[in-house]
């Protein structure tokens, strides 16, 4: 089967759509991570959550990953639907169909005080779409974080759709993130760690390891443990900040990557710097 592929500029755009980057410094590097996209202005873990955050320049949108009954790779961050949804199923007990029938917008129109028409019902989006979202464009990458033992269905999923150039995957779970390396050693693990977390051990398995960040918890964030991950070679994120202050304090002692629901808010701070 041939595929049509037009250049133009520093991108290669393939007959389905999808960008190639030819190189990977077209990626933007600004560290804001849309934490399940910019779900401060959208359902979280939806398309149009993750369409806003590559609108708005985030140069990562992150998101949680299950598999369901019939082995499809599904983007919700919990277990059950019951948070965010209109009725309660457990994910990996339930088919994709099932799924379908969730609403999981309820939660956000609910809270944000919307009307139907201004929030409309949303459906727990495939891998696959989001991947294929990202892979129009190559600005904004996509960061996987597994909930479940599915690295290996998620890894392969990225290899079929070509899909590495725009993937990273992070997690706190040491066994996951090694089986991203195992399997893909090219794409970037973003390792998150707690806030009393023995930084100076974390460092020696990542460097070991061949991970690319560490994302602490931002109350565990000191100015000692951001030198010693930099000096030793490693980004240094913190996961999930959304106050405006905090926001600040931190980009002042130097944090690198910060994860947000808002990353308006922080893509305008760090302009304003």
């Amino acid at each position: 089967m041939l595929m049509l592929v037009i250049c133009i500029g520093s991108k290669v755009i393939a007959d389905d759509g999808t960008v190639n980057p030819l190189e990977s410094s077209s990626f933007l590097n600004n560290g804001v991570t849309a934490h399940r996209g910019n779900s401060s202005e959208f359902p979280e873990n939806t398309l149009p959550a993750f369409e806003s955050g590559i609108e708005i320049g985030a140069d990562w949108i992150e998101l949680d990953i299950f598999t369901t009954k019939d082995g499809k790779l599904v983007v919700i961050h919990d277990r059950t639907t019951q948070r965010v949804g209109d009725k309660n199923l457990v994910v990996p007990d339930s088919t994709y169909n099932q799924l379908l029938t969730v609403d999981v917008a309820t939660d956000f129109r609910k809270r944000m005080q919307k009307t139907i028409d201004e929030c409309p019902m949303q459906k727990i989006p495939l891998l696959e779409d989001v991947l294929k979202l990202v892979m129009k464009q190559n600005r904004t990458r996509v960061s996987i974080q597994p909930k479940m033992d599915c690295v290996a269905e998620a890894v392969a999923l990225v290899k079929r759709l070509n899909a590495e150039s725009w993937v990273g995957f992070n997690d706190g779970n040491l066994q996951y993130m090694l089986e991203v390396k195992r399997l893909a050693p090219e794409i970037p693990v973003f390792w998150d760690r707690g806030a009393d977390t023995d930084i100076e051990e974390d460092i020696q398995t990542a460097k070991h390891h061949g991970f690319e960040s560490l994302v602490l918890h931002h109350s565990g964030v000191t100015l000692k443990n951001i030198q010693i991950v930099k000096s030793a070679g490693l980004e240094f994120g913190a996961w999930t900040v959304n106050d405006r202050a905090a926001m600040e304090r931190l980009l002042n002692m130097g944090v690198e990557r910060l994860y947000t629901d808002h990353p308006r808010m922080l893509q305008k701070l760090k302009k304003d710097r």
